[in-house]
């Protein structure tokens, strides 16, 4: 297939455990890739707009963020990276920054410190900051409701209303659909149009995305950017630098 220019940003996502790239299907039965440095560089040359490093496991094992893996996995990375897993308190955010991280995604202490989001704003302003959504439908609720800690923690929360309250604070919703996490099925447009809705900030959207045409319809559904993951490591995605690109070019393999 050919290559097909995409006007809004292609994230490049990189679910870490320890010292590990990871992947797996809903945020279930994780598989070891590779080392995140690599995988960060090659999505890089290859004309990523952005990177996510999200340590997924973090919160789960109340771990603070690897600031000294952090630092070898970008260096020599010359795009905005976004990085997440383990953010509790001010001082880690601030740390993060200082490391590299141009943005600072928050997930589980959005939900268990929401007072937190408000006190970053005011220290370090919405622009740093991601309001990371891991969301699962509901059939006994019909609703979205919000996960932690990796996706393994549900908590009784509408995600939409969720949204709603917490991301004045942010600059970004990094929304997640665990039911299309990994599957390579498709985005769930739904949510996306839901969070948009709801939400003043950009929306990034995430969860199935396995070619273009899929990118190309959480666009239309609201998105201003789509993270990538298990089609970009499976190769049956493709990114291209164009000499005068605006976003990043894509093809499906």
């Amino acid at each position: 297939m050919g290559w097909h220019m995409l006007t809004k940003r292609v994230i490049a996502r990189l679910d870490i455990k320890g010292p590990h790239v990871v992947k797996g299907v809903r945020m279930e039965g994780l598989r070891q890739l590779g080392k995140p440095a690599d995988f960060a560089r090659r999505y890089y040359e290859q004309g990523a707009d952005e990177l996510l490093y999200l340590d997924i496991v973090a919160n789960l094992y109340n771990r603070e963020p690897d600031l000294e893996a952090i630092d070898v996995a970008l260096a020599g990375v010359f795009v905005p990276v976004t990085v997440g897993g383990g953010v509790r308190t001010l001082k880690h955010i601030k740390a993060l920054l200082r490391v590299g991280a141009d943005k600072v995604a928050i997930n589980t202490a959005a939900v268990l410190n929401p007072g937190l989001l408000t006190s970053a704003a005011a220290e370090f302003g919405a622009s740093t900051l991601v309001l990371q959504l891991d969301a699962k439908w509901s059939e006994l609720k019909e609703r979205y409701e919000v996960y932690t800690h990796g996706g393994r923690e549900r908590h009784d929360i509408d995600a939409i209303e969720w949204v709603r309250a917490r991301s004045q604070h942010v600059a970004e919703v990094l929304v997640t659909s665990i039911d299309r996490d990994g599957t390579q099925s498709g985005p769930d447009l739904r949510i996306i149009e839901q969070v948009k809705t709801a939400s003043s900030a950009s929306v990034i959207a995430g969860g199935g995305i396995a070619h273009v045409d899929q990118a190309a319809s959480a666009f239309d559904a609201g998105a201003d950017a789509v993270a990538i993951a298990t089609a970009l490591h499976a190769g049956k995605v493709l990114l291209a630098k164009g000499p005068e690109r605006i976003g990043a070019e894509m093809r499906t393999a």
